[in-house]
């Protein structure tokens, strides 16, 4: 691909469905406000492009093996700490697992990506409150949709995304019965939010707090490396 090609596709990036009609109606607004007084205008032009980028979805390579544990979304691994599967799955198995959350923030693509591949055996909407998403609390408090995703080995995975101080939408196209690929898309969280994953017990992630990770792209885990030692990481 030439140069200018690949410039060109890096910056125009396609649009996710959900996002058509909000750019629509920010460029609506903003030709109210130009009509109103033109800097008022030009923050508007501001406001819908953000938008546009806000909704932005582009490609991504993900790596195809079975083994590993890919990033649900985009964003900072804000917290990695031992929890049980949510409650709401109603499971017998109530021992700790290994929780990684990701927190995404206003800028980040918000498009979120199955970690792995396997069939969905549970799901739960808990309506709840809208507090800091970064916050341990926002497990419990803050409105979430919980998938279960259970891989071709029989192992279990928990995939919940979790509404924040801005979101106040959270869009899941699959539900129980439905089969994904890892790095497949199956929702999306409106205006910053968390995405939370439960690995098998045992598993211990590659990543560690404060790391940036890429939807579709970054290995959280490796199941098949029973006996990982935790990553730690430093600021340099």
């Amino acid at each position: 691909m030439q140069p200018g090609k690949t410039v060109l596709k890096s910056v125009l990036v396609p649009i996710n469905s959900e996002g058509w009609k909000f750019i629509a109606i920010f460029a609506a607004v903003t030709v109210i406000l130009f009509l109103i007084a033109e800097p008022l205008g030009w923050i508007g032009v501001i406001l819908t492009l953000w938008c546009a980028y806000f909704f932005r979805d582009p490609d991504r390579v993900t790596p195809t093996s079975d083994n590993l544990v890919i990033a649900p979304a985009d964003g900072r691994i804000c917290m990695i700490s031992q929890a049980p599967l949510p409650k709401e799955l109603e499971l017998e198995d109530q021992s700790p697992r290994t929780r990684i959350s990701i927190f995404m923030n206003v800028f980040n693509v918000h498009v979120n990506r199955s970690p792995i591949n396997g069939e969905v055996v549970g799901e739960a909407y808990v309506p709840g409150k809208f507090v800091n998403a970064e916050l341990d609390k926002a497990s419990d408090n803050n409105e979430r949709q919980i998938l279960l995703v259970r891989d071709n080995a029989g192992r279990d995975f928990g995939v919940v995304q979790i509404a924040g101080l801005v979101a106040r939408r959270i869009l899941c196209d699959v539900g129980r019965g439905s089969i994904l690929k890892a790095g497949e898309r199956f929702g999306l969280i409106r205006f910053g939010s968390r995405v939370d994953v439960y690995l098998p017990a045992g598993v211990e992630p590659k990543v560690c707090v404060g790391q940036l990770t890429v939807a579709g792209e970054t290995v959280l885990a490796d199941v098949s490396e029973t006996e990982a030692t935790p990553v730690t990481g430093e600021i340099r």
